[in-house]
C-alpha cells in the first residue's frame, strides 16, 4: 500500500522520511519515550535513520506496519503513531508524543483519525492498545479515544530484554459507529 495522509482539525498525519530524521531522533532523546516504549535506549543518529529510511516504509510497501509522524500546522512533529497488523482482522496501535507536546489532545486526535481510517480503509475489525503497566498517559489516551480496557496481561510485553506486564484494551468499529466487515456476537453475563 502506498502511504497516506490523513487530517484532523489541528493535526497532519502522514509518513515520516529522511526530512524528519532530525525531528525523530531529537525527540526519541527523550528519557520517558525511551522508558514507555519500545525503541531502542540509547536511541542513536543511526536508530533515526533506519526507523525513517527503511522501517517506514517497508512496513507501508509490505502492509505490515502503517506509521504516521503527527505534525503541527507549523511543520514541527508533535508525535507518532503506527499501527502494526496482527492477526486477520486486527491491528494493535501505538503512540508517543514529544515532550513539549503532550496534554494538549494531539495524540487522542490522531488516535481517533488513524482508528477510523483502520476501520474504513484496512477493513479491520479490532483495534487493540497495550501499555506497559504504569503508563498512565498512554491508557489516558486510550480511554480517551473509547478503547476498553480489557484487563493485564502477564509477562506480554518485552521491553529490551525485560518481559514486562501490560495493559490490553481493544477499540472495535460500533465504538465509533461503524459498520464491522463481519458479524459480531457479543457475549451475554
Amino acid at each position: 500500500m502506498d502511504p497516506v495522509t490523513l487530517t484532523t482539525e489541528r493535526l497532519l498525519l502522514r509518513t515520516v522520511d529522511r526530512r524528519d530524521t532530525d525531528s525523530v531522533y531529537a525527540a526519541a532523546q527523550d528519557p520517558d519515550i525511551q522508558r514507555w516504549t519500545t525503541i531502542p535506549s540509547p536511541y542513536s543518529r543511526a536508530h533515526a535513520e533506519g526507523f525513517v529510511e527503511h522501517a517506514v516504509p517497508e512496513g507501508w510497501a509490505t502492509g505490515t506496519m502503517f506509521t504516521f509522524g503527527l505534525f503541527l500546522a507549523s511543520g514541527e512533529l508533535a508525535g507518532m503513531l503506527a499501527i502494526t497488523m496482527r492477526a486477520l482482522g486486527t491491528g494493535e496501535i501505538g503512540f508517543w508524543a514529544t515532550k513539549e507536546h503532550r496534554r494538549h489532545g494531539y495524540i487522542t486526535e490522531a488516535t481517533r483519525a488513524a482508528a477510523h481510517w483502520s476501520f474504513t480503509v484496512l477493513a479491520l475489525d479490532r483495534l487493540e492498545w497495550r501499555a506497559k503497566v504504569g503508563n498512565t498517559a498512554s491508557r489516558a489516551v486510550a480511554e480517551n479515544t473509547g478503547f476498553t480496557l480489557e484487563g493485564t496481561l502477564r509477562s506480554a510485553l518485552d521491553n529490551k530484554g525485560v518481559r514486562r506486564d501490560c495493559w490490553i484494551a481493544s477499540l472495535l468499529p460500533s465504538d465509533l459507529n461503524l459498520p464491522s466487515t463481519a458479524p459480531y456476537l457479543p457475549s451475554r453475563p
